[in-house]
């Protein structure tokens, strides 16, 4: 068998140049875009777990209004917004007090509570907080009831999502987060009957 210039009786032998170019490519786009899936899974998943996060925190606070249900019939969880960036001082509380020191006000020691669990008060990553989603809201909103009186009490959290979406409609956090086709929404009804 003689080879002359790298045939072999009619045949190429190797690859040439433009099929490893080619080849390189073909396997750089491959790569890229499973680099692009890898960070759309990520991204979803922060989505995700930043959702499961408020549905938690809005289901504690649905349940301390079922046990102070007296209170809240009375109208003490009043419309407020912007829980999660409340201070001490809007709870009448005095650098170095915590929410405990709320002794004979269930509710405003509820919803001082719930300010700073939404802030991520509970877990700190030096003096930062890192405990809750990414930038939360809260808001509390009595919605009217049916002809049955009970008491309908909306929560709502606001926080800041990864990537657009259509905007929601509701008003809780809006405008906070610039465009709000970023601003995510979870809301949870407690209805409280009136028993009496």
């Amino acid at each position: 068998m003689k080879i002359r210039s790298g045939v072999i009786r009619g045949r190429n032998v190797g690859f040439t140049l433009i099929e490893v170019l080619v080849t390189m490519v073909v396997l750089a786009i491959g790569l890229l875009g499973l680099a692009l899936l890898q960070a759309t899974s990520l991204n979803n998943q922060l989505e995700a777990y930043h959702r499961a996060q408020a549905i938690l925190l809005l289901e504690e606070m649905s349940n301390r209004i079922r046990v102070n249900s007296d209170d809240a019939i009375d109208g003490v969880y009043a419309d407020a917004a912007n829980y999660g960036q409340k201070n001490l001082d809007d709870f009448g509380l005095d650098a170095g007090e915590d929410c405990l020191d709320i002794i004979n006000n269930a509710p405003q020691r509820d919803l001082c509570e719930w300010n700073f669990a939404l802030e991520g008060a509970a877990v700190k990553l030096g003096d930062t907080n890192m405990g809750s989603v990414n930038g939360a809201i809260g808001c509390i909103e009595n919605v009217a009831g049916s002809v049955y009186e009970e008491k309908i009490v909306r929560l709502t959290i606001a926080w800041q999502g990864m990537a657009k979406t259509a905007a929601p409609t509701s008003i809780c956090g809006q405008g906070a987060f610039g465009d709000d086709e970023f601003r995510r929404v979870s809301s949870v009804d407690t209805v409280i009957a009136r028993l009496d």
